[in-house]
């Protein structure tokens, strides 16, 4: 059975978006979510077999447009967490206002940018909004926005699915739509929204078009093989990890034993050393000992049982 793509595959979804004659389908979606009434778009650049080869190489898509001649809207889809996310989407931000800064710009003439990043997992698992904006507010003020240059949209489908949506929100159409997961709430979508049935016959196409589809599937390889080369380093570094452990714990026991035994032994002779330096010196007293008491013509049995000397040891003295 031949597999179906949507528009969660990035190849479908800016081949949909940025085909020309597509432009009535940005607008109503991006309307929908930033609440606001778009005159004129323009797409920076239609898709083309040249720059979708690039999935083969790992190369990520995004799709950029600019609402009523003012505002800069980066839009891209990440299916799966990388872990890398949210540091690539401000270098992005960086990037595409550098873009709009040339020689002699007044920096109050630079565009209002917009990244919307639509993702297939949940970034931010605290919150239950499946749709949030950033705001650069002041520590200790939360209510005082300072920028309002830069702003940030993150859609988590997961939790769309999860939330029982109100679909008579057009956002919510859309996202039913782009998810393409629920049937209920897509055929609920198409209903209320006629620009929808329109573009699920865009999306048949593209999805039947063989080029298109060639490029979708070799995403979904490319995807499918990264997953795997980072698993596969993943647990070929946990094993290097364990045997360098191992290693270094042995070799970090054999060291500390050796600096324990060698401790203890100083330890152990010093205490050896002083009993046996106890022992001899109360011998030589004991001897001392005798040695008088023989002066003095002691009997030599009175003599062992005073000092503890054997008779060999007393006759020995001289």
């Amino acid at each position: 059975m031949e597999k179906v793509y949507n528009l969660k595959n990035d190849i479908i979804f800016k081949a949909f978006f940025s085909r020309k004659g597509n432009e009535e389908y940005l607008k109503d979606f991006l309307g929908a979510l930033l609440g606001i009434e778009i005159e004129t778009i323009k797409i920076k650049e239609e898709v083309s077999l040249e720059q979708l080869s690039t999935v083969e190489k790992g190369g990520r898509l995004d799709l950029q447009a600019t609402l009523n001649e003012r505002q800069i809207v980066n839009i891209e889809l990440q299916s799966k967490n990388n872990g890398n996310f949210r540091v690539r989407t401000v270098f992005y931000a960086s990037k595409m206002i550098s873009r709009e800064v040339v020689r002699g710009t007044d920096y109050n003439d630079v565009e209002r940018t917009i990244l919307i990043n639509i993702l297939g997992y949940e970034m931010f698992p605290q919150y239950d909004d499946y749709i949030n904006k950033t705001a650069i507010v002041l520590r200790d003020h939360r209510e005082c926005e300072v920028l309002d240059d830069v702003e940030w949209w993150f859609i988590e489908l997961p939790k769309f699915r999860k939330a029982h949506p109100d679909m008579n929100l057009k956002i919510n159409q859309w996202l039913a739509f782009i998810d393409d997961e629920d049937k209920e709430l897509i055929e609920m979508a198409e209903k209320k929204n006629k620009i929808l049935k329109e573009a699920r016959n865009e999306v048949n196409y593209l999805t039947g078009n063989e080029a298109i589809r060639r490029m979708a599937e070799l995403r979904e390889k490319w995807d499918l093989e990264y997953e795997m080369s980072m698993e596969y380093a993943k647990k070929q570094g946990q094993e290097d990890g364990r045997k360098i452990g191992l290693e270094e714990g042995k070799e970090q026991g054999i060291k500390e034993g050796k600096e324990q035994g060698i401790k203890e032994g100083k330890e152990q002779g010093i205490k050896e050393g002083k009993e046996q330096g106890i022992k001899e010196g109360a011998k030589k007293e004991k001897i001392e000992i005798a040695k008088r008491m023989k002066e003095q013509n002691m009997d030599i049995e009175d003599i062992i049982k005073i000092t503890g000397l054997t008779k060999n040891e007393i006759e020995s003295i001289e």
